[in-house]
């Protein structure tokens, strides 16, 4: 086969002509615009109206984003025919503050602090919820009213914190000892734009554990000082459980490592840590299913009573920016016991909807039904994890003081000062309580 210069290749006869490179760059030219075409349709007649929006903010990323959509949000746009434009972001407080300050807040949010939520309440950015949702589904630990007597969040799940995670196949002789060595806890304090938060729940649960819920309320309110003899002892107590300013390799170890990859460190040859005060969430993580995961109440391990006093507890909380008809409709259906069970389907965490109840089946039932009964037992004190419940900016001094803490516990007069100076400053919003019986 020749061809004439500039000129049209000729094909031998019984041979399939190719296409010219001009007519392959025609076709892709066109398949790009009508490609470009369909997306700008598509962002037309949600301009227009003719697929409605509600956005959505909230923290769930990568695997946790994706469950969240399969579970809960594409079920919600087929029943509803309702497009959510879901926003996930491990600095989901940062976020919110941005959209606000700029007038371009989300419809609905999903955050874990009801602290910076009544914040933005007193603000009046939030709506009351009183007419789309049941509060009675959740009771007054998880759907509070506020000082103005409005209700304006509730849980979409739960989790208990008072708790001790251990390899399956260690036993309780062997979590004793490891509980005197701090090179036996899984430490983590990163967490991004809020790391340190981890070191907050030691220091919580143990002030909660000693003392009780009654003083650990007072504090969490802003009634408590800061530089008070049982505040100064948790932050002590946890010094000596987790070696703070001891082994420099091992506080290294735990300034560096991100809390949801320190539990990695339960499946190495050999074991590089036995215990981990986390939350129920972190049972999702891979290494804890791989060990086999089981917990312990907190309060033997940390301060060696032979009980927990009362229960450290975390939930993601929904709450109402704007009152379009697709944000009270989502509204409505993150509320709803449906939403609420797939939900807990795909996650460690839980549901408290009075009409969903524990699963009794699968592998996990004997570490699930447990926390899921603790959390919703009406008979045991469940109170808030006190620096969520805490003005945004007093939790976030907090969580950073436990990093300058674990770095250099020399420090701790003049940390306990400032958080002192800081929680006395005027015009911060303090909830009123924090602890409560969960009631079906």
């Amino acid at each position: 086969m020749s061809a004439h210069p500039g000129g049209p290749a000729t094909a031998a006869p019984g041979t399939r002509r190719r296409p010219s490179r001009r007519l392959v760059r025609t076709v892709t030219v066109v398949a790009s615009c009508l490609a470009v075409l369909a997306a700008a349709v598509v962002v037309g007649v949600r301009a227009l109206g003719q697929e409605p929006t509600v956005t959505l903010l909230a923290n769930w990323t990568q695997d946790d984003e994706t469950n969240f959509r399969k579970a809960v949000i594409e079920p919600f746009e087929r029943k509803y025919h309702i497009h959510v434009d879901y926003q996930g972001s491990n600095a989901e407080s940062q976020v919110l503050g941005a959209d606000v300050e700029a007038g371009t807040p989300p419809d609905v949010v999903v955050l874990t602090g009801p602290g910076e939520l009544a914040e933005y309440a007193r603000q009046k950015y939030l709506l009351p919820l009183e007419d789309l949702v049941d509060t009675g589904d959740f009771g007054d630990s998880w759907a509070k009213p506020l000082a103005d007597g409005h209700v304006y969040w509730f849980p979409l799940k739960t989790d208990l914190k008072s708790i001790v995670w251990y390899p399956g196949d260690v036993g309780e002789q062997q979590r004793g000892q490891a509980a005197h060595e701090p090179a036996q806890w899984c430490v983590g304090m990163g967490s991004g734009a809020t790391s340190g938060w981890p070191g907050t729940d030691w220091i919580e649960d143990i002030l909660l554990q000693r003392y009780g819920p009654k003083l650990y309320e007072q504090w969490a309110r802003g009634d408590l000082s800061w530089q008070s003899k049982q505040v100064k002892d948790a932050w002590k107590t946890w010094r000596h459980l987790v070696g703070a300013g001891g082994d420099p390799a091992l506080v290294r170890r735990a300034l560096k490592t991100p809390f949801g990859a320190v539990s990695r460190l339960v499946t190495t040859e050999p074991r590089g840590c036995t215990l981990e005060h986390q939350a129920s969430f972190i049972r999702g993580q891979n290494a804890w299913r791989q060990a086999r995961g089981r917990w312990s109440p907190s309060a033997p391990l940390l301060v060696g009573t032979p009980a927990n006093r009362a229960w450290e507890v975390s939930a993601d909380l929904v709450a109402l920016l704007h009152t379009t008809p697709e944000a009270r409709k989502l509204i409505r259906y993150l509320a709803s016991a449906d939403a609420q069970r797939a939900w807990g389907a795909e996650t460690s965490g839980f549901s408290v909807h009075a009409d969903v109840q524990p699963g009794s089946g699968g592998p996990d039932a004997d570490w699930r039904l447990p926390l899921a009964r603790t959390l919703r037992d009406k008979n045991e004190v469940h109170c808030f994890d006190a620096s969520d419940a805490m003005p945004p900016a007093v939790r976030d001094a907090f969580a950073e003081a436990t990093i300058e803490f674990l770095a250099d516990p020399g420090h701790l007069e003049a940390l306990l000062r400032s958080l002192d100076t800081l929680s006395r400053t005027s015009g911060l919003t303090w909830l009123p309580s924090v602890c409560a019986s969960v009631r079906h």
